[in-house]
């Protein structure tokens, strides 16, 4: 099945970034597209796609749950060789898609197919299982990699993830009180998820800047 595109491009753009979506919600999902637009006009061009689980979704009404996020990788692959991106590319995702990103990053990178890996929103572990971690191949990334995570993420809180072990390669950037979209509690944290989107796209941009010049 052919990969259906959906991007956002300023008229001169220093990067493209490849983003997958999360496992409940899909390409166009208020989340995935608030992330798109703030990396849009910090110069990016950005490019989501759907696993063909959830564009199944669309075409049959069903709401079939995803496999695997190992069995994922190849779509992902797959994905990456129907764009045939022009200059610098970053891969990642919201969620799910960021963790299959980064499971097929290295072998891109040392072939010298990406230039970095962005995870908005890591699922280090399952919901309430906080033993269950998904982080053993990260310690040995070798690919740059930025991690935007909410610091009461229910997937990986900022208590739970300063526990872990990572490769040097990875750089985490905590949003305050952000839950798993980086939505913060605006009563408690003096911020709005406005200002954590706008923040993280300042973030993301000063780090493309720094893989790509």
């Amino acid at each position: 099945m052919q990969t259906k595109f959906l991007e956002l491009s300023p008229e001169v753009a220093s990067a493209t970034i490849l983003l997958a979506h999360g496992a409940g919600a899909p390409m166009d999902s208020p989340a995935m597209t608030a992330i798109a637009e703030v990396l849009m006009e910090q110069g990016l061009r950005v490019i989501r796609f759907e696993f063909s689980y959830m564009a199944k979704r669309r075409t049959e009404g069903t709401r079939k749950p995803p496999p695997r996020a190992e069995k994922l990788n190849s779509e992902y692959l797959a994905a990456i060789e129907e764009l045939h991106a022009d200059g610098p590319l970053i891969i990642g995702g919201k969620s799910m898609g960021g963790r299959v990103a980064s499971m097929i990053a290295d072998e891109l990178f040392e072939a010298d197919h990406i230039a970095g890996l962005l995870c908005v929103g890591y699922p280090f572990h399952p919901i309430g299982k906080p033993e269950k971690l998904r982080t053993e191949h990260l310690k040995h990334l070798q690919t740059p990699t930025m991690i935007c995570q909410g610091t009461r993420d229910q997937f990986g809180s900022k208590d739970e993830v300063d526990e872990y072990e990572f490769s040097a390669a990875i750089q985490m950037r905590w949003f305050e009180d952000g839950d798993h979209d980086l939505k913060p509690r605006k009563r408690v944290s003096g911020f709005t998820r406005a200002d954590h989107i706008s923040s993280m796209s300042t973030a993301v941009s000063s780090w493309v800047e720094s893989l790509v010049g």
